[in-house]
Formats: structure tokens, sequence, C-alpha cells
């Protein structure tokens, strides 16, 4: 009974996930905003899949690298 609950939670997440994930990868082409739905899709996906959480930290790796220093007035 717990492996049908488990592999049914993780069809739910995957159907959910890639969902939002496909929604946000049109939105690269379509108006609206991908940079946020794209990290939100990967942050379902990464409760149940490894590549997901990779997929994860390398873009808040890549965030972090764009952002630039703030400067701090003496």
């Amino acid at each position: 009974m717990k492996l049908l609950v488990a592999s049914l939670r993780k069809l739910v997440i995957a159907v959910i996930g890639g969902t939002v994930l496909l929604v946000g990868v049109a939105l690269i082409v379509l108006p609206g905003p991908a940079f946020i739905v794209i990290p939100i899709g990967l942050a379902i996906l990464a409760t149940e899949f490894a590549w997901a959480q990779r997929a994860l930290a390398r873009a808040k790796a890549m965030v972090g690298k764009r952002r630039k220093p703030e400067k701090v007035s003496p």
C-alpha cells in the first residue's frame, strides 16, 4: 500500500511540475514571466527527482553569478 501511495505521489508531482515547466518554456516565446514560471516548475519537480534538484541548483548558481554586488556608500 505504501508503495502505491509513493508511486501515485511521484506521478502527481511529475504531472503538475512537468505542466508548470512546459508552460514556462512556452512563455519564452509567448508574452509572460517565463523566468519566474520555469524555476517554480523545477522546484516542484525537485521534491521528487534528483535531476530537477541539480537543474534548480545550477539555475540558482547562474542567478547568483549574474547579480552585481551592491555599492555601499561610505
